[in-house]
């Protein structure tokens, strides 16, 4: 989970008051009000991919893209939110729109209507398929006026076998060429999911980076709490992550959509709540560079405030309308794109650039896209893997069947875990002058997630054709995926803010948000090529299923395995290009919130 954070320029000056754990107070206020925003974001996206599949009924293929969109524009907009903060509204302005903007984002989500439906045609008769329960232990049921019954296939799906047919009026065996599906959504409902999740677009695009502003102008240069007080709050988006999948996803699968949801919505509540009562304590850090220029008329009545506002509602539009048509963008667009920005990077660098401006720069660029293939296979824990995790995996535990959305808590478990043991080998392998580069560590991080798909399709082929897979396999890939990223993500966007010069910063930063967007967007298209036939949102053939994720797996671990070894190769001329002689180390912890996602 990638949780970076923007530069943060100021006083090299301690600042003054204390008051949370010997920190300033306001730490306490954005630690909190980032905890409940993670605790309502990653709540939603546990049920996100379910919600899709089964209550809306979209193919495995389109929910794969829609939420890889979805996941890729929030990443996107926050550059959009971020340089609106600093060059005219203010964090603290930002931070409270984004705030209201998610609020009524995630209790949109709650409205969920009667759900769409499946409608079965069989030798002129029409009989609805449905689903009892939600979830990956949700049963399929056919329905007709007369009564309902739980439906099977068989192992190739060729057949549909009833258990009561006499309770339907069918035969006990229906062939799958002898009936035709058509799916009735209702409208209304759809927009508002559609409205809903580009509110939450917007949202996190104003807030996610400029709350992480302010915790670095809580604190001067040379604060010697400044990394400590990152490490506080980088605790508390883990701690809104892990609990919010147990909670939202608990609720959702076991009570409503609307029950799972809507926790998520009170806690975005709270942390609106939190955060305009505890402004006082911000002791201005967060304010407008110019107060007046907000007044100032930008077209007619439309002051400079209300414009940047404004802009918002655009964002809302133009996310609304990617993601309602997700399924329609050509992958060929994001790869021209990603193209397009990196030829830029690399022209500028050659124009502008000389000397060590230069090869900084160049490392800067690398590090920008080298995170592509970690955060593409990383980011199928909410999309195909939390599918698999539901449908494919043996989840029961002494007789209680856990929520397929829990298994994403592990990831924040185990950084609770992990990080400060990680931490610690790292300061004692520098103090041996052993310390891995930031190169050599990017390398790990890649070769790591292909690593942990690899030991999951060991689970998937472990049993049979239908067995399901243990569930000890589904731990060890989210644990392999935690360590790989403890290697990658803390200093990724370090890296790349001291490396690329001072003036460019901010290109830098942006250059890295619209990687990690389009890295999201990747793991959609990835996880499109998992999808499984299914009706009623449920599996119809277990054994194709489970050999095309093991066929899919299989392919992008070795991709990512083989990236990682050639990075491993290049690092010595990348750590070159870092000059660290000149300026020192660019792990500084105190620019990166490191994953919670």
């Amino acid at each position: 989970m990638s949780e970076a954070i923007d530069v943060v320029k100021t006083p090299n000056v301690a600042q003054a008051g204390s008051g949370f754990f010997g920190h300033p107070r306001g730490l306490a206020i954005l630690f909190f009000t980032e905890m409940w925003e993670r605790f309502s974001y990653y709540g939603m996206r546990g049920l996100l991919i379910f919600y899709l599949t089964q209550h809306f009924l979209f193919s495995d293929e389109r929910s794969a893209v829609m939420y890889g969109a979805y996941t890729a524009l929030v990443y996107v907009m926050t550059i959009i939110g971020g340089t609106l903060a600093d060059r005219y509204l203010g964090q603290r302005k930002a931070v409270t729109f984004g705030a209201i903007l998610l609020v009524l984002g995630h209790f949109g989500m709650a409205f969920e209507g009667a759900g769409s439906k499946e409608i079965l045609t069989y030798q002129g008769g029409e009989y609805q398929v449905t689903l009892e329960g939600r979830g990956g232990d949700a049963k399929q049921i056919i329905v007709s006026n007369s009564g309902q019954s739980y439906i099977s296939f068989n192992d190739g799906a060729t057949q549909m076998l009833i258990a009561d047919p006499a309770a339907v009026g069918l035969p006990p065996t229906i062939a799958t060429s002898d009936y035709t599906t058509r799916i009735e959504r209702e409208q209304m409902y759809l927009n508002i999911l559609y409205l809903s999740l580009a509110l939450i677009i917007a949202g996190v695009g104003y807030l996610k980076a400029n709350i992480s502003t302010i915790v670095g102008a809580l604190y001067g240069l040379g604060d010697p709490r400044r990394d400590s007080g990152f490490t506080l709050f980088y605790m508390g988006i883990n701690l809104g992550s892990f609990l919010s999948t147990l909670f939202c996803g608990y609720l959702g699968i076991r009570y409503g959509w609307s029950y799972g949801f809507g926790l998520a919505g009170i806690g975005m509540l709270a942390g609106l709540v939190v955060f305009i009562w505890g402004q006082k304590w911000l002791d201005g850090h967060a304010e407008p560079p110019d107060a007046a220029k907000l007044k100032q008329s930008f077209l007619g009545p439309i002051n400079v405030e209300t414009a940047c506002y404004l802009a918002g509602l655009g964002i809302i539009a133009f996310s609304m309308f990617l993601v309602m048509n997700s399924h329609l963008l050509p992958d060929g667009f994001v790869l021209a794109l990603g193209i397009a920005v990196f030829i830029f990077l690399v022209g500028y660098s050659f124009m502008k650039l000389a000397g060590i401006e230069r090869t900084r720069m160049f490392a800067a660029i690398y590090f920008v896209i080298a995170q592509i293939p970690f955060w593409a296979l990383f980011e199928q824990a909410g999309s195909s893997l939390n599918l698999f995790t539901g449908r494919l995996v043996d989840r029961d535990f002494f007789g209680f069947s856990i929520p397929a959305p829990w298994f994403q808590s592990l990831n924040a478990g185990f950084i609770f875990i992990f990080a400060p043991l990680i931490a610690w080998m790292w300061i004692a392998l520098a103090k041996r002058n052993r310390e891995p580069s930031t190169p050599v560590k990017f390398a790990f991080g890649v070769f790591g997630v292909g690593l942990g798909f690899l030991a999951l399709v060991a689970g998937i082929k472990a049993g049979g054709p239908t067995a399901l897979t243990g569930m000890a396999f589904i731990v060890l890939i989210y644990w392999i995926h935690t360590m790989a990223e403890l290697m990658l993500s803390p200093v990724g966007l370090s890296a790349v803010t001291k490396m690329a010069p001072a003036r460019v910063v901010g290109l830098a930063m942006g250059s890295w948000f619209l990687y990690s967007g389009l890295s999201n967007y990747l793991a959609g298209v990835i996880a499109r090529g998992t999808g499984a036939e299914t009706i009623g949102g449920q599996l119809t053939d277990i054994a194709a299923a489970k050999a095309t994720y093991a066929s899919v797996y299989t392919n992008v671990a070795w991709v990512a395995m083989g990236i990682g070894i050639f990075m491993l190769v290049i690092s010595p001329i990348i750590k070159k290009w870092m000059r660290l002689d000149a300026v020192g180390t660019p792990d500084d912890p105190s620019l990166v919130a490191a994953a919670a996602e």
